[in-house]
């Protein structure tokens, strides 16, 4: 049931758009402000789906009103309401973010169909903000230790600039979620983020992958193709395993990032294109410069910032909660009441050795919910895991 809020001074007006909005058949819920200032503190204390206001009232005007729904919640929209004389401020209204206006006296039809549609846009925006919670939620990073916290305090003041980053760390360590918050983060959050494994495409076609390709350029192209870059325009693109990429690619990324152009495999056409490149190795790039395997001008266009993940093994006290985590989270996935671990249980995993890091553990406690009692003892832990010594 959609919440509406009336802030008018006029006490005629705000009966006929009352009577107006709760005869309609959609069961709304209508509350009523005299003036801009009672209306504020309504908006602060209720959570409402649509604004209407007058523009001219006494003590806070509509035009301030807009401004302070603005700053308490962007999404909320608000309908203005203007009489003949207030046209051009209505238009002006528009111009600050207001959804849309509604001349005096308000036409039937009119102010049911705006209000439908304001009503749309607000339901729309709340399932993309859960949406986005969602996707949130899936690249979590979960711990508390110092380790893991000095990765987000870094990820804080990076994301929001252009900086390209480099990922370090061994595989299962969590660097795709480094990515995926750094672009969660950055002004381009809006944009597309593209992931590209390089170390899953053959090198035969990992320059289609990335650059596209035009018809003809090769046996099975049938037809022109977008690369990833294009797809990324305005966005991030995230190459996964740089290390494993053959010479020639990493040379028209290089290009790429140097010109922001690429070109599509059998086309001499320059693209432009606008994104943020992030990339990620579990090799030691600097190890691979020196056998001849990566270029040493594309690793210093890539790691103008370096973050490295650290080992599980290197952040055991995260161990208890990411535990939790996963407990919870298979649970969710399978539809059963969360198991638990005491805390035998608990202490003899963090004391393995994780050479599978994060991925390792979580495939663990899957395995331990699977085969165990509702409460996961040291006993299960012993029967049911390999246990490795550190």
């Amino acid at each position: 049931m959609s919440k509406i809020l009336i802030i008018e001074d006029e006490d005629a007006i705000r009966r006929v758009l009352k009577k107006i909005l709760l005869e309609e058949e959609q069961n709304y819920i209508v509350e009523e402000a005299e003036d801009g200032l009672l209306g504020i503190e309504l908006i602060k204390k209720n959570n409402y789906d649509l604004i209407l206001c007058d523009i001219k009232m006494p003590k806070m005007d509509g035009l301030e009103v807009l401004s302070a729904c603005q700053k308490l919640n962007p999404d909320l929209p608000v309908v203005m309401i203007s009489g003949h004389g207030d046209i051009e401020t209505a238009v002006e209204t528009m111009r600050m973010g207001a959804f849309d206006y509604i001349s005096k006296p308000p036409d039937l039809n009119r102010l049911l169909n705006t209000v439908r549609i304001a009503l749309d846009h607000t339901q729309l925006a709340q399932e993309n903000k859960q949406l986005k919670k969602k996707v949130s939620k899936k690249f979590e990073m979960i711990g508390n230790s110092e380790e893991l916290e000095q990765i987000k305090s870094m990820i804080n003041k990076v994301a929001p600039t252009e900086a390209r980053v480099l990922i370090t760390g061994e595989n299962g360590t969590g660097k795709e979620l480094v990515a995926h918050w750094l672009h969660e983060k950055s002004e381009r959050n809006k944009g597309p983020f593209i992931e590209v494994n390089c170390a899953a495409i053959p090198s035969e076609l990992i320059e289609s992958e990335l650059f596209g390709h035009v018809k003809g350029a090769f046996t099975s192209a049938n037809k022109d193709r977008a690369g990833k870059f294009e797809a990324a325009n305005g966005g991030t693109i995230f190459l996964d395993e740089i290390g494993d990429m053959s010479l020639s690619a990493q040379a028209k990324v290089l290009r790429a990032l140097q010109e922001n152009r690429v070109q599509r495999v059998g086309s001499d056409k320059d693209i432009k294109v606008d994104v943020r490149v992030i990339a990620a190795t579990n090799k030691n790039l600097k190890d691979e410069i020196a056998e001849k395997r990566f270029r040493e001008d594309l690793y210093h266009r890539l790691a103008v910032i370096l973050i490295h993940v650290p080992s599980l093994n290197e952040r055991r006290r995260d161990i208890p909660e990411l535990i939790r985590h996963f407990t919870e989270k298979i649970a969710g996935e399978q539809g059963t009441k969360p198991k638990t671990f005491d805390d035998k249980a608990i202490s003899i995993l963090e004391q393995l050795d994780w050479t599978g890091n994060i991925r390792e553990l979580r495939n663990v406690v899957e395995r331990l919910i699977i085969l165990g009692d509702q409460q996961i003892s040291d006993k299960d832990v012993k029967q049911f895991v390999q246990l490795k010594s550190t």
